[in-house]
């Protein structure tokens, strides 16, 4: 059994050095499995220092990505370049500032031998960020939900077997949304609970308009559910006119910026340039000790 660990980089290389040596103290104890993790350096601004390749890993490679592409676009080319160009039966894909907690995959790997036909989700049952990102998290979930009939309570921390990395592979909304991506695209998942760790390193890179542009992605996947439901809200409302008057036209606004919004987010599905994405690619660094 083989399993390859996927992990963007951008800049943060004291994160990822001591990632990947809490990864090898935790998978220790699956004798029976062979370890390999690639890592997609988007186009980092600091230099690569020296990084040790662990006793565990049968391999560590690093590919340089040309142009900095952001987080969700590293992680659809690295799922598209392992399909291509690996041999694997599972795939980890985990965030490299350590707020994907290295102790969970031991559960991931758990459940994927309990069901090897399921790929697994890390459900978010606690998180570390203080309130006011708590509350836009759980405003996020309840519009998701009310738009698209979909509860999305996981990020990108999962297990994927190697059918479901290919239904992925060349999916375009996977280059705008992983986990949007995975809910529309893979119909039944296991799952394991999870607390969102501490970052090793510095302040969080997501910043408000981030996060923002996050959640609107993950929307966006559903664009054509979210078109419907709207199109029945706005038809409901000029129905009620009569009853409501000024209101209902009040409230109509907000829902046409709302899906203006979504469909301009969609336009980030950009089919040609994620199945092109291995243009970006510089070169790849193969760790030996």
């Amino acid at each position: 059994m083989k399993i390859i660990i996927l992990i963007p980089v951008f800049n943060d290389w004291e994160s990822l050095k001591k990632l990947i040596q809490e990864i090898d103290k935790n998978i220790k104890p699956f004798k029976d499995i062979i370890f390999e993790c690639l890592v997609v350096n988007d186009a980092s601004t600091i230099q690569q220092p020296i990084i040790n390749k662990p006793s565990k890993f049968n391999s560590l490679e690093i590919l340089n990505m040309k142009e900095n592409r952001g987080h969700a676009r590293c992680n659809a080319f690295g799922i598209r370049y392992i399909y291509q160009n690996k041999k694997f039966d599972n795939l980890i894909l985990m965030d490299g500032d350590g707020e994907d907690r290295p102790v969970e995959i031991n559960n991931l790997i758990e459940k994927i031998i309990e069901n090897p036909n399921l790929s697994v989700v890390a459900k978010r049952v606690k998180r570390s960020e203080g309130p006011f990102f708590q509350f836009l998290y759980q405003a996020h979930k309840l519009i998701t939900f009310f738009f698209t009939g979909k509860i999305i309570n996981f990020g990108n921390y999962s297990l994927l077997t190697k059918d479901d990395v290919e239904k992925l592979h060349s999916k375009a909304s996977l280059w705008s949304s992983f986990s949007g991506s995975v809910k529309k695209h893979i119909k039944i998942l296991n799952e394991i609970r999870s607390s969102r760790g501490l970052r090793y390193f510095g302040p969080s890179q997501m910043s408000l308009f981030k996060l923002i542009i996050h959640s609107l992605s993950i929307i966006a996947v559903f664009k054509y559910q979210v078109f419907l439901r709207s199109s029945i809200i706005v038809i409901a409302l000029v129905s009620l006119n009569s009853y409501f008057g000024q209101i209902s036209f009040i409230l109509l606004i907000p829902i046409v910026i709302f899906n203006f919004v979504i469909f301009i987010i969609s336009r980030r599905e950009l089919e040609k340039d994620f199945i092109n994405s291995h243009n970006n690619l510089d070169n790849i660094k193969n760790i030996k000790h």
